[in-house]
């Protein structure tokens, strides 16, 4: 055998080394403390607690009130933390903050009424414990399940459904899952929970397998994310030896090997890993002449850091000045507050919690003392700087807010990036009044960028210019005669108006504007109004269209005979004034005729002598000629004393 690869994520991960430390701590304040069954699922880590003072229990209730118990990495069912609590057992939480996630997120759909799926092994007590947050959990431990319950009844696929993973569920098998669901389902949040330490660890695993002849995979046989390691591994290495330590290796299994892969389950300690790296390096130690420690081996594994470079790690803990993060290197990392947001006024717990990966910008690294400062709000502004000048290659529609008037244009905030905007390029008519647009969210198109210079030039035009042009294209494609729109009066002339329909401007002539008489457009409508219309006609090669407001199923005439008849009085508006007498409207649509004669009780030389237009007077209606339409009215008739004759009533032939 000629060289062994160790998987540098090998090991125990954040939550196991957290809740390993955390009953040790707990064991040495309290000169003893308890755990419910496993803490970590290693043995001869929990025989190592046992020795200090850290008991195991299976039962919850042989604790009473001053016991203090330890709640395993993997997490516990809520019923019996309720329990402990209601009895008076102190319980020091040790659940990894990547399972507390899960149970958070189990807990929330509950809340809004949505049905939790988990995607993991139903038997393992992680699953177990985050199916406790909610009622009626689902559990699939692969697609075949999903396809199961999906075809059991129809109904399932409009159940509201939140997705999650135990944290160390093998990732091809989670991803095949929740495809499934999303294809099939009309309402699914999908979280991706798959602990990112378990998703390098496994990814890891596989490119190691794939070039070693032999693969030894080391930790708890009950641990399940050792056990997901290797069924990878067994999809790539033709031999793989799962063990619990060195004890279990023989010569045999290495014979003709040149290459052997060495990885382990998150719950194994570093000395069993060392212990069986030694075990499997006696033959290229013996070859090479020479040796290389555990530690050695550990310390190429870390990170180098750079000064202004990226890094992404692990928050670690948040304290009232910083938040620490493991970065993977020698280093103690960390970000002060005033590196974590633009906004001063954010909390640092509302940024990011323990246990969240993070991707930050190194502002400075101190070998000597071993620590790296962080910045996540550098990193930040790095990030939105390239995503504009990204947005300019492949001409990204951008939202902001415009924040004030400038010289010569606007100002808009993008992601915290202003934007200058020219005049030219504000959408507004030329000499309008750019500082109305204050406050306003926008869409523009980035046009400019010069990073070095902080300048950044946008257009609002083009935005609202092709959605203009895309708008006319779609009214144009699909406009039909009587086709209905909802549009916008744009502008008014004498003889009628122009509505926009969707970014094509049409005509509403003054005829069709009202079935009453009407001198202007201005008397029904203003710039602005909004107006339902619809096609009378168009002529997509000159780009005209005709539009009416009036509904020509309603039959004025109808309207009239329904509600009228000769005899009535009715309250009319004289509409227009003729020599020879006064025209009325009695319903819009349809006008009558006061003769002359029929305007007072007295001879009079013209109409206007009583009358004015726009007036509102009472008329009895004296003729209706059916045939011809025409309508005969009267005020003398009304005027006229009780039982004295009506003369000349009846005058329907006169023409306008």
């Amino acid at each position: 055998m000629k060289e062994v690869l160790l998987a540098r994520s090998a090991g125990f991960c954040y939550g196991v080394r957290r809740a390993v430390e955390l009953a040790e701590e707990t064991a040495a304040e309290t000169d003893g403390c308890w755990m419910l069954g496993d803490l970590i699922h290693n043995a001869h880590v929990v025989e190592d607690l046992a020795r200090k003072g850290v008991r195991k229990t299976a039962d919850p209730l042989s604790l009473g009130a001053g016991d203090t118990v330890v709640i395993r990495s993997h997490g516990e069912r809520k019923s019996v933390l309720d329990d402990l609590e209601a009895r008076g057992v102190r319980c020091v939480n040790a659940t990894c903050p990547n399972v507390v996630r899960i149970q958070r997120l189990v807990a929330q759909a509950e809340a809004e009424g949505r049905r939790a799926a988990i995607i993991g092994d139903p038997g393992h007590p992680e699953v177990a414990g985050v199916a406790s947050w909610c009622r009626e959990p689902l559990v699939f431990d692969g697609p075949e399940a999903v396809r199961r319950w999906l075809d059991s009844a129809p109904e399932n696929r409009e159940i509201p459904l939140t997705v999650a993973a135990q944290t160390t569920c093998i990732r091809e098998l989670f991803e095949t899952s929740w495809k499934i669901i999303k294809k099939e389902c009309t309402n699914a949040k999908i979280f991706d929970t798959i602990c990112n330490a378990t998703h390098k660890r496994q990814s890891e695993a596989v490119e190691i397998a794939a070039r070693a002849d032999v693969m030894v995979v080391v930790g708890d046989r009950k641990s399940a994310n050792t056990k997901h390691l290797t069924e990878i591994c067994k999809e790539r290495c033709p031999r793989v030896l799962q063990i619990e330590g060195a004890d279990e290796l023989s010569p045999v299994f290495f014979d003709g090997c040149s290459v052997a892969g060495l990885t382990a389950g998150a719950s194994t300690p570093a000395g069993i890993i060392k212990e069986v790296y030694a075990t499997m390096s006696e033959e290229i130690k013996a070859a090479e002449g020479k040796e290389e420690s555990f530690e050695e081996l550990l310390n190429q594994s870390f990170k180098t850091l750079n000064t202004g470079e990226k890094v992404t790690g692990i928050v670690t803990a948040i304290t009232p000045t910083e938040v620490q993060v493991d970065v993977g290197a020698k280093q103690a990392a960390y970000i002060k507050f005033s590196e974590l947001s633009d906004d001063p006024n954010a909390k640092p717990e509302d940024i990011v919690k323990v246990g969240d990966e993070i991707e930050t910008y190194i502002v400075r690294v101190n070998d000597v003392e071993g620590y790296a400062e962080l910045s996540k709000k550098r990193l930040d502004a790095v990030k939105v700087w390239e995503n504009i000048e990204t947005a300019v290659e492949e001409k990204t529609v951008l939202e902001g807010t415009v924040t004030e008037e400038n010289k010569g244009g606007i100002v808009v905030s993008v992601k915290g990036v202003r934007v200058f905007v020219p005049a030219s390029q504000s959408g507004q008519p030329r000499g309008a009044d750019l500082s109305a647009m204050v406050k306003q969210r926008v869409q523009l198109r980035v046009t400019e960028v010069n990073r070095a210079r902080r300048r950044v030039v946008g257009s609002i035009r083009a935005v609202t210019d092709e959605a203009r042009r895309a708008a006319q294209e779609e009214v144009w494609a699909n406009i039909e005669v009587g086709k209905r729109y909802s549009g916008t009066v744009k502008s008014m002339t004498s003889y009628g108006v122009f509505v926009d329909i969707g970014g094509v401007d049409g005509m509403v002539h003054i005829s069709e504007l009202s079935w009453s008489r009407i001198k202007t457009p201005a008397e029904v409508c203003k710039v602005g109004d909004p107006m339902e219309v619809y096609v009378i006609s168009f002529d997509a090669e000159k780009r005209k269209i005709s539009l009416g407001v009036k509904d020509h199923n309603v039959n004025p005439w109808q309207v009239f005979m329904d509600k009228y008849a000769v005899g009535d009085v009715a309250t009319v508006r004289i509409v227009k004034l003729m020599t020879f007498g006064a025209f009325a409207e009695v319903v819009p649509g349809v006008d009558g005729l006061i003769h002359i004669s029929q305007i007072a009780d007295r001879r009079i030389d013209k109409p206007e002598d009583v009358l004015s237009e726009n007036q509102t007077v009472d008329v009895k209606i004296t003729a209706i000629d059916e045939e011809k339409q025409k309508i005969s009215l009267s005020i003398r008739a009304l005027l006229a004393p009780a039982g004295e004759p009506e003369e000349d009533a009846e005058v329907l032939e006169t023409e306008e």
